[in-house]
């Protein structure tokens, strides 16, 4: 893990459908110090948790293609309630719908240090 990207404290939702990558995912926070919820691999679901989820959520990292759906209606939930999110995907941003390429994108395989740069909190 980078020394100097930490994030200790934070609450990330992992939303992923291939369990692999989900645990992968999981260590590579848990292992910069974050709380991580989930993983949630699919649209519907990451929604009704979105929805009904108790307490802050800090930041989610979201594959663009959940069991062959697009997860832009989890984006657009995210955005509606001031979430950072960051997508994942093994596609180029090609595959990311042009209304959303501004938000940050990490290639798979990841680099952990992109992944953990894009969900780490702002510079005060």
């Amino acid at each position: 893990m980078p020394q100097d990207i930490t994030l200790a404290g934070r609450r990330i939702l992992v939303v992923e459908d291939e369990f692999l990558v989900a645990e992968y995912l999981g260590e590579i926070l848990r292992s910069a110090g974050a709380d991580v919820l989930g993983p949630v691999g699919r649209v519907a679901e990451a929604l009704e948790f979105l929805r009904g989820n108790p307490g802050p959520l800090d930041a989610v990292v979201l594959d663009v293609n959940l069991h062959g759906q697009p997860s832009f209606p989890i984006a657009d939930e995210l955005i509606r309630l001031g979430v950072r999110f960051v997508f994942t995907t093994g596609y180029d941003s090609g595959a990311i719908d042009a209304a959303y390429r501004a938000y940050p994108r990490c290639e798979k395989p990841f680099r952990e240090e992109a992944l953990l740069a894009a969900l780490a909190p702002a510079p005060a």
